[in-house]
């Protein structure tokens, strides 16, 4: 038999034993892409779990990022700075929930790399640097037609930190739309967004999000941001 979130599902053995495991999900595989004023990222993973992704219990999320950036480096006496980032993480957790409240709690291994044309002495981000990393995600269906999301990090490199809050309601059926806040900080750097965004858009085994609006951060530079992504279940 199943413990589910609704109580004890009695499984026969046999082919009808097979078709309910299916119906757990064990793999999520995700990608997406995100775009600001002073540069863009991609980024991709997957989250697993032996006992299926819906039920509580032990997971893991590994995912690989890379992107480029630019800044003005007031060492360098105001000179652009172009850099190059590639990252890995490997987030072991546990997922736990309560009716239609969710949340992962991760922590693991966290390795990034900085490449700066020209070099810049003066950044924290530069060369191979490895740390630790927590994060925590949270989905609520307060009913059937809205949903709030939330997701915050913290990684030692650099005392990285970035958190996004999302309130959605249920459009045709079909998808969540509402807005969203977000920040991000890296050392003395920091970034705001506020925007708005669709989430869990399906079409077939794909399911779609996406967010656009205003990024502003304390290097002056404000602008449009674009996010997207892509997940599917197996």
């Amino acid at each position: 038999m199943i413990v589910t979130a609704t109580g004890i599902l009695s499984v026969p053995a046999g082919p009808a034993a097979a078709e309910v495991d299916r119906a757990f999900p064990r793999f999520l595989l995700f990608s997406g892409t995100d775009l600001w004023r002073s540069g863009n990222f991609s980024y991709g993973g997957i989250y697993w779990s032996p006992r299926g992704l819906d039920r509580d219990g032990f997971l893991v999320k590994a995912s690989l990022s890379g992107g480029v950036y630019h800044y003005r480096s007031g060492a360098l006496g105001n000179v652009r700075v172009f850099g190059r980032a590639l990252g890995v993480q490997i987030l072991p957790g546990w997922r736990f929930s309560h009716g239609s409240f969710e949340t992962k709690i991760l922590a693991g291994f966290d390795l990034q790399h900085h490449q700066l044309f020209p070099d810049d002495p003066s950044a924290g981000l530069r060369g191979r640097r490895t740390g630790l990393q927590t994060a925590v995600e949270i989905w609520y269906q307060p009913d059937d037609t809205s949903m709030l999301a939330a997701d915050a990090a913290v990684s030692t490199i650099e005392a990285i930190r970035h958190a996004r809050l999302a309130y959605g309601w249920r459009l045709f059926d079909r998808f969540y739309a509402g807005p969203e806040i977000a920040g991000f900080a890296a050392g003395s750097y920091r970034q705001f967004r506020v925007g708005l965004h669709v989430t869990a858009l399906r079409t077939g085994i794909w399911e779609w999000s996406g967010g656009i609006g205003f990024a502003s951060d304390n290097d002056g530079v404000n602008g449009a941001y674009g996010r997207f992504g892509v997940l599917r279940r197996e």
